[in-house]
């Protein structure tokens, strides 16, 4: 019933998203509460801390899951779409897209910055339309990648625990490289205690990034998709701060998205400080707003065709031998 659970998901978060606002104070309260616990500011304290706040979770779902499922397959299947309903979401996010889309079109350049600020939690003050839509169409290719398809995938591997295991272990990931505890050595901490979740979520990300990388270059420009993500992907990892998503993931899907769009992303930005050198990534054009809606074009592409591969293998299984 994979393929069943995730057509019902899918189809409860077009109805009714979960607010991404409050889905993040629970997850960052979450992660406060384990790094609060555990963070002494050595590598085996945020082990410890991974180990017992994501890896345990996901174990216990997959337990109930499978207790559910021997009861009753109903059961089993609710307690699926529900997992997956809480874990992946395309809508959480989306509407911020939409409505910078419909902001640059009707020439509201500040209310543009304004939900790119919420959105992407840093400052846009200095960014004008082109670097707007540019940063737009980065921050949903990262997005639609983290909230959709990697955990789609993880859920389709390991089923419900594989999805929370996924979306946990970007959660604790994310916060723990970037909060302040004001009563410990951040130089420690933020040097220590981190690390095994980060390179745990490398892992984590290894194969789904490169799934929905090559995805992207089947359903949009396949030729420039590959070119860029060869030449073009150890750049971002390199040259971009690490708070601002530097990673081989990131890069990846970047670099095929605007290949696969014929756009160009990266590129220095004004920030605080003067420039922000970042890498060019992609061929063709300078973002713009036709841009963003091609960018959800390719999104939806990409989704049918994994919903479409998924189906004929459902029905494989059910007709093979």
């Amino acid at each position: 019933m994979t393929f069943l659970s995730i057509i019902c998901a899918l189809v409860l978060e077009q109805l009714k998203a979960l607010p991404i606002q409050r889905i993040a104070l629970w997850q960052g309260r979450y992660a406060d509460f384990l790094e609060r616990q555990f963070n002494g500011g050595e590598r085996q304290h945020g082990t410890t801390a991974w180990v017992l706040g994501v890896a345990l979770p996901a174990l216990v779902v997959l337990l109930l899951h499978g207790a559910l499922d021997s009861v009753h397959p109903v059961l089993g299947f609710i307690a699926a779409v529900a997992v997956l309903y809480l874990t992946m979401g395309l809508r959480q996010f989306s509407h911020f897209f939409t409505d910078i889309q419909m902001a640059l079109r009707m020439g509201e350049i500040e209310r543009a910055r304004r939900l790119l600020e919420e959105w992407r939690g840093q400052s846009a003050a200095r960014l004008n339309s082109t670097e707007i839509a540019r940063l737009a169409i980065e921050q949903g290719i990262i997005a639609t990648h983290r909230h959709v398809f990697a955990p789609l995938l993880w859920f389709v591997v390991l089923g419900p625990a594989g999805a929370v295991l996924y979306r946990l272990g970007l959660s604790v990931m994310q916060r723990w490289a970037t909060s302040i505890t004001p009563d410990a050595d951040r130089s420690l901490s933020a040097s220590a205690f981190p690390r095994f979740a980060q390179q745990a979520f490398q892992v984590l990300d290894w194969l789904p990034a490169r799934l929905t990388a090559v995805t992207f270059a089947i359903v949009g420009d396949f030729e420039d998709a590959v070119y860029c993500w060869r030449t073009q992907a150890s750049q971002w990892a390199q040259a971009v701060p690490a708070e601002q998503g530097a990673d081989m993931a990131s890069g990846i899907l970047l670099s095929s998205g605007a290949g696969a769009l014929g756009v160009k992303l990266g590129l220095p930005l004004p920030d605080e400080t003067g420039i922000d050198a970042r890498p060019e990534l992609g061929l063709g054009d300078d973002a713009d707003i036709e841009h963003l809606q091609s960018a959800v074009g390719l999104v939806w592409r990409a989704l049918v065709l994994c919903l479409l591969l998924l189906a004929l293998l459902t029905v494989a299984s059910w007709v093979g031998p």
